[in-house]
């Protein structure tokens, strides 16, 4: 537990053997529960998971073909309110969150001074550094089109380290967000609708000079969701909902 309440880290992973291990051995001891959605890899990710698992219960649950890394996540999200989380984390299987900053991104959500706190890497002093430039832009674009969207303020809507109250996974019809590539925009939109607070976190960047797996059809697919964000937003204050 961390201040008070049962912490549920959801971690959606595919084909992160090399990586996964590592995120299940830095796992801060506070957390109560992992749960590993293994998204149709073929190189043993899940039972790597397994065996690395340390101090806390970690459960790992299959999608036996890829579904994407939102309909992973929703799965984990799923999972955790069936273990009657207070607040849900996503840590993602590659190692490019930061454990250390875990407490910081559930503090908010645990105190009720927001529903959802979302990890802000452009906020972290070390951005500017760690970052490589055409990342830093992207990023930054894509939080302001999103903050305007939404109608909320998002400094990073990319960043996918994230904790939510169950409260808010609740408000939410989790089965219709976005399963792939822009999950993150479309779950803003609906958090937004549904009158849940959103606050910024800085999370330090992680990178190991990988390439981005961003391809010019996710930028297409991430442009017209926050459009649909947009879209809907207009929709309700039209309609007066």
């Amino acid at each position: 537990m961390i201040d008070g309440v049962k912490v549920v880290v959801v971690v959606p992973a595919r084909d992160e053997a090399p990586w996964i291990q590592q995120v299940m051995a830095t796992m801060p001891a506070a957390v109560d529960v992992v749960v590993v959605v293994d998204d149709g890899s073929l190189d043993g990710t899940g039972e790597l998971a397994a065996a690395a698992a340390g101090g806390a219960a970690v459960e790992v649950r299959r999608h036996p073909l890829p579904r994407g890394v939102g309909a992973a996540i929703v799965s984990g999200y799923q999972r955790a309110l069936e273990l009657e989380a207070d607040v849900v984390v996503v840590m993602a299987g590659d190692g490019q969150m930061d454990p250390r900053d875990l407490p910081a991104l559930v503090r908010p959500v645990a105190a009720h001074r927001c529903d959802y706190a979302k990890g802000n890497r452009l906020g972290h002093p070390e951005a500017w550094r760690l970052m490589p430039r055409r990342r830093l832009a992207g990023t930054a674009a894509l939080g302001w089109l999103t903050s305007l969207a939404a109608g909320v303020r998002v400094g990073d809507s990319q960043c996918g380290y994230t904790a939510v109250s169950a409260r808010a996974l609740e408000a939410i019809d989790l089965d219709t967000l976005w399963p792939g590539y822009g999950y993150p925009n479309d779950l803003i939109g609906a958090l937004a609708a549904a009158g849940m607070a959103i606050e910024d976190v800085p999370v330090r960047p992680v990178y190991r000079g990988e390439k981005s797996g961003l391809r010019p059809w996710h930028a297409l697919t991430i442009s017209w969701l926050v459009a649909r964000v947009a879209y809907r937003r207009w929709l309700r204050r039209w309609l007066g909902r």
